[in-house]
């Protein structure tokens, strides 16, 4: 939602999105992430961050942590992981937030000269605790967060064009527009004079803001002699506001002329650098004597055929799916780099959906002479165009990341996490220890592999890439598991080792075979139904649990989500045939009721796997029709039902008991460390109580008796038949 008002020569525009719920946070899905478009010439931008939280009884005070940056999402470390070797990782700007009671908590967070383009915000909570909640059984306190972003832009802001003098007062910013393949710019400040005759104080802010880290240039001028100040490696076909602020007393006018100059580097063979700058040698030679560059000034022998100030190497971008790019050299992998100029490649990442994964830069030495390095900067916006020993890979508003190749180091990769959307510069110069004159003639052979991915090397064997969406948005992020923890879960420092592993494997599936006993006895007091429902579940148990585990202990003999399906469905259809079997209903309705609620439990179960009420619903119903069952034939017998004492003491309240207990540990105990063990007792237990609950087989049945059964196959029926017609 966009509004806008006109006042002077300013426009207010504002832009809302949907809150959203706060997690407590264990990965980076956890963290809820906002994403903002800044327009250009804006000169005010304020965030206005609104968190709340629920009036539950759970609800207790609680910090949100937010994070801000430009270009791509944060990459935050709230857990004080590992990160993958040769990952950059520079640390976000981020605020806090408490919220101590129900009112909702506003904070603004105000930002002048914003850089145009992607910003985003992302929000969580502290570290999540860990212990599995049962879905419906509590109530989550619920923490709310929403961004509103509110731009104050110049419709109409002065453009500084290349070489001309423009007069200015100072009200408002100027923009000078950079265009390709520029070097250098020379920027001036001149003729300077205040409404009181008094020598002029102002200040030059070159840039825009951008976090975590912003690289605006700052000078201060005082006095009446022209100041200026020289940037290198500008971004390409940008613009760059130029922000003038007086120092001197409030009331008090200041006029000044800005000029700014370009010094253009044109690749090729033949090229020159070439100047754009229209003023005269006695205007340049005027002011603080600076070496001012004037029109036709070439800084490199063109006589030479081998000066130029850059080796252009063609680059294709092949999407392959979702923030998924590689790049391919038309020229070969290998590229050929020498001392008298960089060889740069540009990496097209300015998609607008290229931030969300990781930009990995892969090379290779093939070819160099001894006591020689061949140096490397990858930057963004724009390159870095003299390499040398002293540079620190740095552009004009942005930190490069340097890398360095030798004969005793051959190989050096570069990991950049959520590269901001932009174009990305590859430059490499060959550099002689001993002197840049030996080089002059020598050649170094690079192979250079670079590709965007999800997520680097697709979060390992012990990790999940997940594709995250905000809108439209997609982003990825690493799920890790097995103990294993870090951006791309490469963090051992609690991985679980691999004698763990099997050792969890093996008490969760083992742990079924409980089921056998229950299974024994099911078959021995004649009730077949309920053994086959018992077996089912074993079976499935057992496999689903052998599947479901993180590490490399893992068995899946179909799909997860099948085998997932049916553990639940055998969970609580066991649950369900048991009470109905403990009711001593009659067969007839004792099957309609088999039947007819495993089907309403497979319904409740595909629409909500999790929820508690598939598992409590079905044991409540069956409880109930237990209860009046059990006092209907208490009323008819004149007695307590059941009526033996010993049913009571040796087989009921053990059963309970078991059953309690198992409740309890599934429900309050389990949690993500001792899952493996809760949750493996919680079988013996349910396994156990069953066995315990099932009711003696009915008084006209007899032990099986195999020998019998081969010689008289119609014993059963006549019994049956005797008591249909038997009179009590």
């Amino acid at each position: 939602m966009a509004a806008g008002s006109r006042s002077s020569l300013f426009v207010s525009e504002y832009f809302s999105q949907s809150a959203q719920r706060l997690s407590f946070y264990s990965w980076y899905g956890n963290a809820k992430v906002f994403h903002f478009h800044v327009p250009e010439d804006t000169v005010l931008l304020r965030w206005l961050l609104q968190a709340s939280r629920g009036k539950e009884p759970e609800c207790t005070s609680m910090e949100v942590t937010v994070h801000f940056r430009y270009g791509a999402p944060p990459v935050i470390n709230p857990l004080g992981t590992h990160f993958p070797a040769n990952a950059t990782v520079r640390p976000s700007y981020n605020i806090s937030i408490t919220l101590s009671s129900a009112v909702q908590n506003t904070t603004f967070v105000n930002i002048t000269t914003p850089a145009a383009g992607d910003w985003f915000i992302a929000a969580h909570l502290p570290e999540a605790a860990g212990r599995i909640e049962v879905k419906g059984f509590s109530t989550p306190c619920t923490y709310m967060f929403q961004a509103d972003m509110f731009v104050l832009r110049l419709t109409d802001m002065p453009v500084l064009e290349p070489g001309v003098a423009m007069p200015q007062t100072i009200v408002s910013p100027a923009k000078v527009f950079v265009p390709k393949y520029t070097a250098r710019m020379w920027f001036e400040l001149r003729s300077c004079v205040t409404s009181e005759r008094k020598p002029c104080a102002v200040r030059v802010v070159l840039g825009s803001i951008t976090l975590p880290q912003s690289f605006q240039r700052i000078v201060t001028c005082t006095g009446n002699v022209n100041c200026s100040v020289s940037l290198e490696s500008l971004p390409w076909e940008k613009w760059l506001q130029i922000m003038v602020e007086s120092l001197g007393t409030a009331n008090a006018t200041v006029s000044l002329e800005m000029l700014a100059s370009f010094t253009d580097c044109r690749p090729g063979s033949t090229s020159s650098f070439l100047n754009f700058s229209s003023l005269n040698q006695s205007q340049a030679g005027s002011g603080s004597g600076s070496p001012t560059p004037s029109t036709g000034m070439v800084l490199r022998n063109t006589s030479d055929q081998r000066s130029f100030c850059l080796q252009n190497q063609p680059v294709v971008r092949e999407d392959l799916d979702v923030v998924s790019v590689r790049y391919r050299l038309l020229n070969g992998p290998s590229v050929a780099v020498y001392s008298i100029s960089p060889t740069l490649l540009l990496l097209n990442l300015n998609s607008g959906m290229d931030s969300g994964g990781s930009l990995v830069v892969n090379l290779l030495l093939n070819k160099v002479q001894a006591n020689a390095t061949v140096v490397a900067c990858v930057s963004a916006a724009s390159p870095v165009l003299s390499l040398n020993s002293t540079q620190n890979c740095s552009t004009a508003f942005f930190q490069g990341y340097p890398l360095s190749l030798s004969t005793s180091s051959a190989e050096a990769m570069l990991i950049v996490l959520y590269p901001q959307t932009d174009d990305w510069f590859l430059s490499l110069q060959l550099i002689c220890l001993k002197g840049q004159s030996e080089c002059n003639t020598a050649e170094a052979k690079v192979t250079v592999i670079a590709y965007l991915t999800p997520c680097f090397n697709d979060c390992g064997p012990y990790g999940q890439c997940s594709l995250l969406r905000r809108h439209g948005y997609l982003y990825a992020g690493c799920s890790c598991k097995a103990g294993w923890s870090g951006w791309s879960c490469t963090d051992d420092t609690k991985a679980q080792s691999v004698g763990a592993q099997n050792l969890a494997t093996l008490l969760l599936t083992l742990s079924n075979l409980m089921f056998l006993p229950a299974i024994v006895v099911a078959v021995y007091r004649y009730y077949l139904v309920e053994a086959s429902v018992y077996t089912y579940t074993m079976f499935f148990s057992t496999f689903y649990h052998a599947c479901d585990q993180p590490g490399i202990a893992v068995m899946c003999i179909m799909d997860y989500d099948t085998l997932q399906y049916c553990d639940f469905l055998g969970s609580v259809v066991s649950i369900w045939v048991t009470i109905l079997c403990m009711s001593r209903v009659k067969k007839i309705l004792k099957y309609v009721l088999f039947v007819l609620g495993s089907l309403l439990i497979a319904m409740s179960l595909q629409l909500d796997r999790r929820g508690v009420w598939n598992m409590m619903g079905p044991c409540l119903f069956a409880l109930a029709i237990m209860i009046s069952a059990w006092v209907y034939h208490g009323v008819k017998r004149r007695h307590c039902y059941p009526s033996s004492w010993k049913r009571w003491v040796f087989y009921l309240l053990p059963g309970i008991t078991l059953a309690f207990i198992a409740i309890s540990v599934y429900a309050f105990m389990e949690t993500n460390e001792n899952y493996y063990y809760t949750h493996s007792i919680w079988h013996v237990l349910v396994a156990g109580s069953v066995a315990f609950l099932l009711p003696p087989r009915d008084k006209h049945k007899k032990p099986w008796a195999w020998s019998q059964k081969l010689t008289c196959r119609y014993q059963i029926c006549q019994n049956d038949r005797e008591e249909l017609y038997a009179v009590t």
